[in-house]
C-alpha cells in the first residue's frame, strides 16, 4: 500500500537567543534566518520549505517570547503567539544550560488554550554534561504534556534528524503546497535587508542593533552585465549611532557591506554591488507608520 503524503505547518517558539534560527537552518539545510547572539535578532514570521519525497514541512520560525517595551516589541510577541493554533506542531525550544525561568513558564501558559502537539527541544547540549538533560526534561514534563523531548545541538545538526522524523509522524495527510524547489516564501528584497541587519547585529555594540531597520530602495541588473545592484538604507534612532555604524572613515558601514555582499551573492550566484546609507528615523520602534514601513506587518 502506497504511503500518504503528508504536509503541515511547523512553529518554532522560545524566548530569545535559544537558537531557533540555528535549528530551522539546521533542519532545512540552508540560511533563511539570521543568526546573531543578540537577542530579539528575528523579528517577522520566517517560512522555510523542507519538501522530501514523502511530506512537505513548512516551518515557521518566530520572534523570541520577551516582555515587550516597544510598539514594535508588541507586535512581536503578538507574532509568535498567533501561530500557535495556526499550525500542525510546535517546537518549544529550550537551552540545557539555563534553569527553567519566568519566560519559558509564560510560554508553557499559552499552550494551555490550544490542542496543538508541543514537541520540547532541549538545545545546545553541546554545552552541558548527559547527567543534566534527564532531570531538566523531568522539570519541563511537570509542568506540561509534551508530545516527545527531543535533546539536540543546533549548531552541531545533533538530533536534527529525529526532529524530523517525530514532525513528520505527527503531520497530517495533505498536499504538497509549495514547488519542490521553493525553500522559503519570502520576498528577495526581505531575504537581502535581513543579510544586512545580520551583519549590523554582529558587528556593533549592544545598544545599537536593536534601533536598527533596513529597507531595500532598489535592486535591479546592471546593462547588458549579471551583476545585482542593491540600494539599501539602513535606519537608526539617534545621530550617536550613525556615527557608530559608519565608523571611523567609513570602515564599519564598508565592514557591513562587504561581510552581506558576501552572502548575498551566494543567494543570487551573481556579482553584487552594495551601496549602503545609513539615516536617523528618531524612535520609529514606537511608530506605526513607520514599523509597518519597514516591513512588520500588523494583521
Amino acid at each position: 500500500m502506497e504511503q500518504e503524503y503528508k504536509s503541515g505547518f511547523i512553529t518554532i517558539v522560545g524566548r530569545p537567543n535559544v537558537g531557533k534560527s540555528t535549528l530551522l537552518n539546521s533542519i532545512v539545510g540552508e540560511k533563511i534566518a539570521i543568526i546573531s547572539e543578540k537577542p530579539q535578532t528575528t523579528r517577522n514570521k520566517v517560512t522555510a520549505i523542507l519538501t522530501e519525497d514523502d511530506s512537505q514541512m513548512i516551518f515557521i520560525d518566530t520572534p523570541g517570547i520577551h516582555k515587550p517595551k516597544t510598539k514594535l516589541g508588541e507586535y512581536m510577541m503578538k507574532v509568535a503567539e498567533d501561530t500557535f493554533s495556526e499550525v500542525d506542531v510546535i517546537l518549544f525550544v529550550v537551552e540545557a544550560n539555563k534553569p527553567l525561568g519566568a519566560d519559558e513558564n509564560k510560554i508553557i501558559e499559552g499552550f494551555a488554550s490550544i490542542k496543538t502537539p508541543v514537541i520540547l527541544i532541549i538545545n545546545k547540549i553541546d554545552l552541558v554534561d548527559k547527567s543534566v538533560l534527564l532531570p531538566l526534561i523531568e522539570r519541563y514534563s511537570r509542568l506540561y504534556g509534551f508530545r516527545t523531548a527531543i535533546p539536540i545541538s543546533a549548531v552541531n545538526h545533533d538530533g536534527i534528524d529525529l526532529i524530523k522524523q517525530q514532525i513528520k509522524n505527527m503531520l497530517p495527510p495533505g498536499p504538497q503546497f509549495f514547488p519542490d524547489d521553493m525553500i522559503t516564501d519570502q520576498p528577495e528584497r526581505q531575504i537581502v535587508s535581513e543579510m544586512i541587519r545580520e551583519k549590523v547585529l554582529r558587528y556593533l555594540s549592544e545598544e545599537v542593533p536593536h534601533g536598527i531597520a533596513v529597507e531595500v530602495m532598489s535592486m535591479k541588473k546592471k546593462d547588458h552585465s549579471e551583476t545585482v545592484e542593491i540600494l539599501a538604507n539602513i535606519y537608526c534612532e539617534k545621530l550617536s549611532h550613525k556615527g557608530i555604524i559608519i565608523g571611523k572613515k567609513g570602515a564599519m558601514l564598508k565592514k557591513i557591506g562587504s561581510m552581506a555582499r558576501v552572502d548575498i551573492e551566494r543567494l543570487f550566484g551573481s556579482k553584487v554591488f552594495l551601496d549602503l546609507w545609513v539615516k536617523v528615523k528618531k524612535d520609529w520602534r514606537n511608530s506605526d507608520f513607520l514599523i509597518k514601513s519597514f516591513g512588520y506587518e500588523y494583521e
